[in-house]
């Protein structure tokens, strides 16, 4: 007979089992893993102390746990391992994969050892908890790129191209595509994001797949083809993580709580989170004059809109990882004309984010630029949308950047 309970424990979820680990409790406990790894636990204990037996089913379980959240920076503790199931491990070489301890004395001075040597502030905004860096650097310098005049009436033409050298923009967003000449890029134009100078765009097309070019530095030649959008340069001022208590909060709750933060006007925003609901659009169609809407109305009209606009109503995307960038200001009245049209409607931010696979993935403060690298690179990606204020997050961490026009 099969037994299991969770439980908190120095701060920790605890998995408790009870009984056989074989072939046919293995599902049960696949799931209840599975379940501590998407509401976002990163490190848990799992209590074997009335564990009598272990199949390699049941090891593969954990193998496979431990090494998908060691590469988000977690782990699986193993705690109170009776004699014969230790054995277990040890004949297949897995006990160096995993920390094991006796007693919570050994867990207590494990996570003791690894708190950061840096100072790490904490305090709650919006209602959720925040923990979050403050850095002395200088502020950062917005650009935009293009014109968005001619989006609404598909307009552009050739001579609106725009040429960006990824060692001029660290971060960004617009409608861009990559190629040499306008007759091979023209038609892949798409929502894109600018990620430490890494160009992700999603083609304008009826079946489409994220592209992307990763900057290697020192490639001169290389160039990313703009139609209109923006991009900024510089520091994080701040670099912080949260957790929702009720289980996922808002994109907007969460922009209102960067500026309880920082007092900057704009903010350059970069964020690593994971979706519990996403609300977001791209375009279905390339604004380019030859696709121009007939009878005269723009493409936001009732009548194009959803020719042009992928816009579903129901959210999506749960619990994948989402990394996003963009802009948000406090006070829109106090942006300058240049700016004013890079924050579209009544919103007080402009983020565009890639969704990438469901992977837990690494919240340490000072493992953002490692692991947003290493989801990057490694992850597959689905699509990239023009994010809104309705999109929900559980976790995840955030990079600000206080820019000035």
């Amino acid at each position: 007979m099969f037994e299991y309970r969770l439980s908190e424990e120095l701060g920790l979820k605890c998995l408790h089992l009870k009984g056989r680990i074989d072939s046919m409790s293995a599902t049960e406990i696949q799931q209840q893993v599975n379940g501590l790894i998407l509401a976002g636990e990163r490190r848990f204990v799992t209590d074997f102390e009335e564990v009598n037996y272990i199949s390699s089913a049941g090891l593969r379980i954990f193998l496979v746990a431990q090494k998908q959240l060691s590469k988000a920076g977690g782990e699986i503790i193993l705690f109170k391992v009776p004699p014969d199931v230790l054995r277990v491990f040890k004949m297949s070489g897995f006990e160096q994969l995993f920390r094991i301890a006796s007693s919570e004395e050994e867990i207590r001075s494990a996570l003791q050892a690894e708190q950061p040597a840096v100072e790490v502030s904490s305090r709650e905004i919006e209602g959720i908890p925040v923990q979050y860096l403050k850095r002395e650097v200088e502020g950062g310098k917005l650009f935009a790129i293009g014109s968005q005049e001619s989006l609404a009436t598909s307009d552009y033409t050739e001579k609106d191209v725009i040429a960006v050298k990824p060692e001029d923009i660290q971060f960004g967003t617009g409608l861009a595509a990559i190629g040499d000449r306008y007759q091979d890029y023209k038609d892949f134009f798409g929502e894109a994001i600018v990620i430490t100078r890494h160009l992700y765009f999603y083609p304008a097309a009826k079946r489409p797949a994220v592209d992307f070019m990763l900057y290697t530095q020192g490639d001169s030649s290389l160039e990313y083809k703009f139609l209109y959008g923006f991009g900024f340069n510089g520091d994080y001022k701040y670099i912080l993580s949260f957790e929702s208590p009720e289980g996922f909060t808002e994109l907007s709750r969460l922009v209102k709580g960067w500026f309880a933060l920082s007092e900057a006007n704009i903010l350059g925003v970069v964020f690593m989170a994971e979706s519990k609901g996403l609300w977001g659009m791209n375009l279905k169609q390339i604004p380019l004059v030859e696709n121009k809407p007939e009878r005269g109305k723009d493409i936001f009209d009732s009548g194009n809109f959803s020719e042009w606009m992928n816009f579903p109503v129901e959210p999506s995307d749960m619990n994948n990882i989402v990394i996003g960038a963009g802009i948000a200001v406090r006070d829109r009245t106090a942006l300058s004309a240049g700016t004013q049209p890079l924050i579209p409607g009544e919103q007080n931010f402009h983020i565009h984010a890639c969704v990438f696979e469901k992977q837990p993935f690494n919240a340490h403060l000072q493992e953002f630029d490692k692991e947003m690298k290493r989801v990057l690179t490694e992850l597959e990606v689905y699509k990239i949308q023009h994010i809104l204020g309705q999109t929900r997050f559980s976790s995840g961490i955030v990079g600000l950047i206080e820019l000035k026009e």
